[in-house]
């Protein structure tokens, strides 16, 4: 009878170790549940602000002129006025710089993806005298400030005949950019060498390698680049200003500045229902593309 004493004892003292436990640990779960719900209050009140501008916008959008400039101001409209929407669409020819930014965007995002993935490409995986020099070469460029660079780039470009054209803003990818190939070139490093050896033993040459093992495993860094080029040419206002003269060929960045343009009224209502149409198209390709981009960012970002 003596046994079966004992391990109803071990039993119950084991219980009560445990509950101890759980006890002494109590304290460190309400301050982990703390920090949590700290954590979560500061990240909600963060969105509500930056998104309060997004709000500010789209309410606008949809509110009569008259409702628009009220002290205090009313945030939410009497009225819905969706008639807005349509009217910037017939007021300015909208379609038309819709279209050209797509043919901007298209074509700048092709010509830096794939020529920084190609100069990355280089400085990664082949091995030739001065590689480290003109990497370095190629990454000091990125401190040169692109004011320094305007005037000289305009006088060519003006006697190349390129004024008024896109060739200013899209050849000029095709020699690709510092930071992306600096990207690429991190994530190119991270695959094993290996693959190109087995790959030549196949008889694969470089530009094989480059496009049958390379590209088809770098589709998050390539996405990290391609979602940054078409958010920077999709914004894009300084560039086209400077090398665009005929409405024909404006971008949206710059068909909304026409909106406020001299001699004419502001209506703030059509420019701010303008404004949140242009940014549906990023808005819905950073949903589309978060989790490459995201996962391009972090492989890319801690590789090197």
């Amino acid at each position: 009878m003596s046994v079966p004493v004992q391990n109803v004892h071990s039993r119950i003292a084991s219980r009560l170790s445990k509950q101890l436990d759980r006890v002494r640990a109590h304290p460190a779960i309400l301050l982990e549940r703390f920090g949590r719900l700290v954590l979560y209050m500061v990240v909600i009140f963060g969105a509500i602000v930056f998104s309060l501008p997004f709000f500010w916008m789209v309410r606008t959008s949809i509110m009569p002129g008259w409702q628009i400039y009220l002290i205090p101001p009313q945030w939410i409209p009497d009225e819905l006025h969706l008639e807005n929407w349509v009217e910037f669409w017939t007021k300015f020819p909208f379609p038309t710089f819709f279209w050209n930014t797509l043919l901007y965007v298209g074509a700048r995002t092709l010509a830096v993806t794939l020529s920084s993935s190609l100069v990355a490409y280089g400085f990664a995986r082949l091995r030739f005298p001065g590689r480290d020099l003109l990497f370095l070469l190629c990454l000091s460029t990125m401190m040169l400030p692109a004011q320094v660079t305007l005037i000289p780039q305009y006088l060519i470009f003006s006697r190349l005949g390129w004024i008024d054209t896109y060739n200013p803003l899209i050849v000029p990818g095709l020699f690709g950019v510092a930071f992306h190939i600096f990207l690429l070139r991190q994530y190119y490093t991270s695959i094993p060498l290996e693959m190109d050896d087995s790959a030549k033993i196949d008889g694969c040459g470089y530009l094989g390698i480059y496009w049958r093992i390379i590209l088809p495993m770098s589709l998050p860094a390539l996405g990290v680049v391609a979602v940054m080029n078409i958010t920077f040419a999709w914004n894009d206002f300084f560039n086209p200003l400077i090398y665009l003269n005929n409405m024909a060929q404006y971008p949206i960045s710059l068909g909304l500045m026409l909106m406020k343009g001299e001699g004419q009224a502001l209506d703030m209502q059509l420019l701010m229902a303008a404004t949140t149409a242009s940014l549906l198209p990023l808005f819905a390709l950073f949903f589309l593309a978060q989790r490459y981009f995201i996962q391009g960012i972090v492989v890319t970002g801690v590789k090197g």
